[in-house]
């Protein structure tokens, strides 16, 4: 059904994309510690609507993405899906001379939509090109485009915005008044050129994608194991808690990488080296998506490979709350590996054998991508508590891996009830 070429050129074009949700994703760590200065944000949950307006857009908008993609197909919906995030980062222009920051956040929201519309298409989509017992390694690759582009990000926006950040710091410090804002304004405009130039390659890609030889599937045709006519999207399990442990992954994720460079700082870190702290968790994130392409399905299937995820990701996050300093703070880096393998591990067990709900699935599990926005307003709210405090405010991560992990052994329970009763079928 699917050529190795159709799938290889699919996999080539979409690692392209991926690259660039990366590049865009992962920008939110530096732009949080930018947007606390020019905007002069608090503490506590405040700095942490970037990645409330951003992440939240996915909820919003993924069920009116997947109508839109059923109307305009997979292709030209991908294309539209870059120029709305092309606009998004012209918000950026007149947000920065306002030195708004509900405009930076409607930017931002803006961007997410375009990036939700992306997702819906693209996640399915590379799930279906290949066999699905392989969907996990090919996600891990898309998942290394994406984190590859998200270490650069924040190393070229943080050079850009922030480059002489502790100089900066003494520097308002000693100043007040109209030179203090005046100061603040001619810092805002440093934005303008890195998100202009940004919606010119968000256009110029649209173009690229819509003429690419791209191969026209549709997930619910293509997906194998089509669901029977009569039965309804609530009566599979493995969808719904699917998005439930995505929800938390998600949030697990942004909270190791967002909130990394202002836990530095907490830890006695200096602005002009914990800027560059998200950089760290995604080379971390690089390195398990890299296991999960030699291992899975190799070595171990995919939910094996969510359990033991699960399992690290506990490990590594009581070690970072029973330590302080560079320790602690080189563990949350290091939960990238924990990581790594849970959403391509999550979305071929979530959608596998769903047919003609694969789209309204796939809408699901994008509006899961909420988490991102939720817990870490949570996590922020937590860390300004003087009980609490930035490190003990890292404990929310341990029932979210504990969700994880139990959906991975559910999905290990179904695969040994399944084989059970292929060998029985077999015997008979």
């Amino acid at each position: 059904m699917r050529a190795n070429g159709r799938t290889t050129s699919a996999i080539i074009i979409l690692g392209a994309l991926f690259f660039l949700f990366g590049f865009v994703t992962w920008i939110n760590g530096p732009l949080i510690s930018y947007l606390k200065i020019i905007c002069k944000l608090g503490q506590g949950a405040e700095p942490f609507y970037v990645t409330f307006a951003f992440y939240i857009a996915y909820t919003v908008t993924a069920l009116p993405m997947a109508w839109v993609l059923g109307r305009t197909g997979m292709k030209r919906g991908m294309m539209y899906g870059l120029w709305v995030m092309a606009l998004g980062a012209l918000l950026f222009i007149p947000a920065a001379q306002a030195r708004s920051y509900p405009l930076f956040l409607l930017g931002l929201f803006v961007i997410g939509t375009g990036l939700s519309l992306l997702q819906t298409a693209s996640n399915p989509y590379i799930t279906v090109v290949g066999p699905i017992e392989s969907a996990a390694a090919r996600i891990s690759i898309m998942g290394i485009c994406n984190k590859l582009a998200g270490v650069l990000a924040p190393l070229i926006l943080g050079a850009v915005l922030l480059g002489d950040a502790d100089q900066l710091q003494v520097e308002l410090a000693g100043l007040h008044g109209d030179a203090h804002d005046a100061r603040l304004d001619a810092l805002a405009l440093r934005v303008i050129m890195p998100y202009m130039v940004m919606a010119v390659v968000l256009f110029a890609l649209g173009l690229l994608v819509r003429f690419a030889p791209l191969p026209e599937l549709d997930p619910e045709v293509d997906a194998p194991g089509n669901a029977p006519d009569g039965r309804s999207i609530f009566s599979y399990p493995q969808l719904w808690f699917g998005v439930l442990a995505l929800f938390l992954y998600v949030g697990a994720e942004v909270i190791a990488g967002d909130t990394i460079p202002g836990y530095g700082q907490s830890q006695g870190l200096p602005l002009s080296e914990a800027k560059h702290l998200t950089s760290y968790t995604l080379i971390c994130m690089v390195i398990g998506y890299f296991v999960g392409i030699f291992a899975i399905p190799r070595w171990i299937s995919q939910s094996a490979a969510l359990t033991g995820s699960a399992v690290l990701g506990v490990g590594i996050t009581l070690v970072a709350l029973l330590t302080t300093g560079y320790t602690s703070v080189l563990c949350i880096a290091v939960l990238g590996i924990s990581n790594a393998l849970v959403w391509p591990a999550i979305w071929p067990l979530a959608i596998e054998g769903l047919g003609r709900h694969t789209k309204t699935a796939s809408a699901l599990l994008i509006m899961a991508i909420a988490g991102g926005a939720i817990l870490p307003m949570v996590y922020g709210s937590f860390a300004a508590m003087p009980s609490i405090g930035p490190r003990m405010a890292y404990s929310i991560l341990l029932p979210c891996y504990f969700v994880i992990g139990a959906y991975g052994l559910w999905a290990v329970a179904r695969d040994r009830r399944a084989k059970a009763h292929q060998a029985r079928a077999v015997e008979n």
